[in-house]
């Protein structure tokens, strides 16, 4: 099992050759191609390997993390040395000076889960300072829960897509429904059902609207508008201005469901500010006919209407708006709690929004408790590390950043997901010690002081499965472990009998011992809640998979609906909470206590437009899950001569002179990267698209503002946070401008060894 999809694999002994995909998924994803090959990939890290100059030196801030050369090493001389700067950070600084960094999408396995393990092995030694919400959900994580008293219960208990399928007549998806998010759940997914889902309710005569400067961000028939990047907060309004000046709206619905409409309505109707929030001023933000406005509003009024916004659209400045507002638009029709109708956040984000959850806690390894209670928001990582006692606002609170000595990374690649790779870098340069789990030599890897080669999820047991999907699977190992490579939860082990703390650890078991607690835990859980009753570990083990009970059917908030004193929401007032006093109390100036329209950054109507003046999408790719097996076949054969490929509108691609397959250099005041260029004319003018996941491969390695050659585009975005609410990732959009390249073409080395030295050349400190 996978993150995107179940299946079984062929090997040679050494390698996964073929892989197939089970017959009863619906629609298969395509980038399980990037499989084969990738457990002996010339880019695996084949031993324990320690940077020249942390040798040399010794612990302490460098410059040269990122362009070092490296010693391979023994594991029984690594380990000692690795436990041995743990006793020195945590002797001279505390447990507050480690930080615990992963971010969970390592493996689809429930016991190997590098987020789980590194935090139980930090949490055994005392603590780690940690981060809190996700680059995915950042703004929605913090402002959901107070307006609508929940963030998770909108994708794990969402309004089913049989049930859209069914009872939807107009679906208006702000940000597409783009199917090829859809091929990954956290945990693995056995079946993808959303184009059929689609393709069932357009047979019913349903009618989808996607809004998106991205017109393939819905698969098949739908009418499409493409708004100025950015602005959809704006059309939002001016489609509630409709429905209030024209009595459209459903008050009583508004009276009981919500509180705080008619502070929002003042402010719609213009009557705090002097701007009515027409459509003709929406027109003016949005590029979007004012008559298309009025038009979609009452058409949305008439009919059973489901109004959803992707993540995408909370991955930029003010982020918190667009789905407080689509919330706001939903409870304006008064639809939500009614089948087909309502509100929805991320259907077409991932394969989990409107598949049917399991009723019953997964197996889960514990993790201990965490005595340190310092936290940063995950996308504030270079702020901590560059502005050590520094202060800073979130979700109500003022807290100060930790002086972090020791960052532990395992799982996940930051040079994927966070924003402006130079100040990374710098920052990134200023911890004493560096330590990163990985399979390959990723960008982060190559940062690393001490890296330690770990085990894919094709050379290692382990159970998988989601909340939204009823399989539980054997994940049974494909192949032998790679080289020297170990399973994470072994060196934890190994490294806490180092230290001291094996048994806190391990609690006597090994993987295998552990495998069989959780199911059997997890089974007598099952057993007693009298649903299904699966069978003991060695049963499960041998038939490879079980299907757990789901419930089916789901419409989101519909106890909510049916009666919200006996199922208030766990918001202050327990119920929406359009305008929230609680967040208003906080005095933020760029993110006020109901929803309104904050102009960004970086959009096409700013000032910023005159120096940069395209519009780049930086969306997940479709051809690989975030930046994993980034060598695979799959991804390899979307790139041009090499490149993450870009896409441009024909008619700028025409005013620039570029022609299709072009290699192209794509720039702004904070950077710059090389793509390839890809005409076409399915995205809105002045629009770029260039998905994130490219290995980080910087022209000069010692330069934390190289050039990336092989087209990462997180060297252009900007490390600013959402708002002082959530301080979300805003990692989405970005003003660049674009020049054919005419200079020699860099190799591309992202995927290479690094560069090694051997022990006896090391002059050690």
């Amino acid at each position: 099992m996978a993150h995107f999809g179940m299946y079984t694999a062929d090997t040679d002994g050494r390698d996964v050759v073929a892989v197939r995909p089970p017959t009863g998924d619906a629609d298969p994803s395509p980038i399980l191609g990037n499989v084969p090959g990738s457990v002996t990939h010339r880019s695996r890290i084949r031993r324990p390997a320690v940077r020249r100059g942390w040798l040399e030196n010794g612990p302490g801030p460098s410059t040269e993390r990122g362009a070092d050369a490296f010693v391979e090493m023994e594991w029984d001389e690594f380990l000692p040395l690795l436990a041995g700067e743990f006793r020195r950070v945590l002797r001279e600084h505390g447990n507050e000076a480690v930080f615990g960094g992963s971010y969970g999408w390592g493996s689809a396995g429930r016991f190997h889960h590098a987020q789980s393990q590194v935090h139980r092995f930090l949490n055994t030694l005392g603590g780690y300072t940690r981060s809190v919400g996700s680059y995915s959900l950042g703004a929605t994580g913090t402002i959901m829960p107070r307006v609508m008293g929940t963030h998770w219960k909108m994708f794990s208990r969402s309004t089913s897509w049989d049930v859209i399928a069914e009872h939807t007549d107009l679906l208006v998806a702000f940000g597409g429904v783009p199917l090829k998010n859809t091929s990954v759940n956290h945990g693995g997914t056995s079946d993808h059902p959303t184009r059929d889902a689609l393709h069932r309710l357009r047979a019913r005569g349903g009618r989808i609207v996607s809004i998106s400067p991205l017109r393939d961000d819905t698969d098949g028939a739908a009418e499409w508008i493409a708004p100025v990047p950015g602005s959809d907060v704006a059309l939002m309004l001016g489609l509630a201005h409709v429905l209030a000046s024209e009595g459209l709206h459903d008050t009583a619905f508004l009276q009981r469901y919500t509180t705080g409409y008619d502070v929002f309505e003042r402010y719609l109707l213009g009557e705090t500010d002097g701007v009515p929030k027409s459509p003709e001023w929406a027109q003016s933000l949005t590029g979007v006919p004012a008559s298309d406005i009025t038009a979609l509003a009452r058409r949305m009024a008439r009919a059973t209407t489901l109004v959803t916004v992707t993540w995408s659209l909370q991955r930029i400045r003010h982020g918190e708006q667009a789905p407080w507002m689509g919330l706001t638009l939903a409870a304006m029709l008064g639809g939500v709690g009614v089948p087909g109708a309502g509100f929805g956040h991320g259907y077409g984000s991932m394969n989990e929004p409107g598949l049917a959850p399991v009723p019953y806690p997964l197996p889960t390894l514990p993790q201990g408790l965490n005595a340190v209670s310092t936290s940063i928001p995950v996308a504030a990582i270079s702020d901590m590390l560059l502005n050590p006692g520094g202060r800073y606002d979130a979700d109500g609170t003022s807290s100060t950043y930790p002086d972090i000595r020791l960052l532990h990374w395992a799982g996940g690649n930051p040079f994927h997901h966070h924003q402006d790779i130079g100040r990374l870098r710098t920052a990134l340069a200023r911890p004493e010690t560096i330590v990163v789990h990985e399979p390959y030599w990723t960008p982060m890897a190559r940062h690393a002081d001490f890296v330690v080669p770990s085990t894919t999820t094709l050379e290692r047991d382990d159970l998988s499965c989601t909340r939204n999907d009823p399989l539980l699977v054997a994940m049974q190992a494909a192949v032998p472990p790679f080289a020297d490579s170990r399973d994470d939860y072994d060196t934890f082990a190994l490294l806490a009998r180092e230290l001291g703390v094996e048994y806190e650890f391990t609690e006597g078991r090994s993987s295998a011992d552990w495998l069989r607690h959780l199911y059997e835990q997890w089974r007598r859980f099952v057993a007693d809640a009298g649903r299904v009753t699966p069978p003991v570990f060695d049963e499960f083990w041998t038939e490879g998979t079980f299907r757990m009970d789901t419930e089916d059917g789901l419409t989101l908030l519909s106890d909510f609906r049916d009666d919200p004193e006996r199922a208030p929401l766990r918001t202050p007032s327990g119920r929406i909470e359009i305008f929230s006093a609680d967040i208003e109390s906080f005095g933020y100036a760029d993110c006020g206590g109901h929803p309104r329209w904050y102009a960004p950054d970086e959009w096409l109507n700013g000032e910023r437009a005159q120096s940069f003046p395209l519009h780049l999408i930086a969306n997940q790719p479709r051809t690989r899950l975030h930046s994993q097996l980034d060598h695979g076949a799959v991804s390899l054969a979307s790139k041009i001569r090499g490149r993450e490929p870009m896409r441009m509108h024909p008619a700028d691609a025409a005013a620039r002179g570029l022609r299709d397959g072009d290699v192209v250099r794509v720039f702004n005041d904070r950077g710059s990267c090389l793509a390839g260029l890809v005409v076409d004319d399915r995205l809105r003018e002045r629009v770029v698209q260039l998905s994130t996941g490219a290995w980080y491969d910087p022209l000069d390695p010692s330069d934390p503002r190289s050039m990336c050659v092989h087209g990462n585009p997180n060297v252009l975005t900007a490390d600013r946070g959402t708002s002082s609410l959530a301080q979300g990732s805003t990692g989405q959009h970005v003003l660049v401008d674009v020049e054919k390249w005419t200079g020699e073409l860099p190799a591309i080395r992202a995927h290479d060894q690094p560069e090694f030295v051997d022990r006896g050349d090391v002059r050690q400190k």
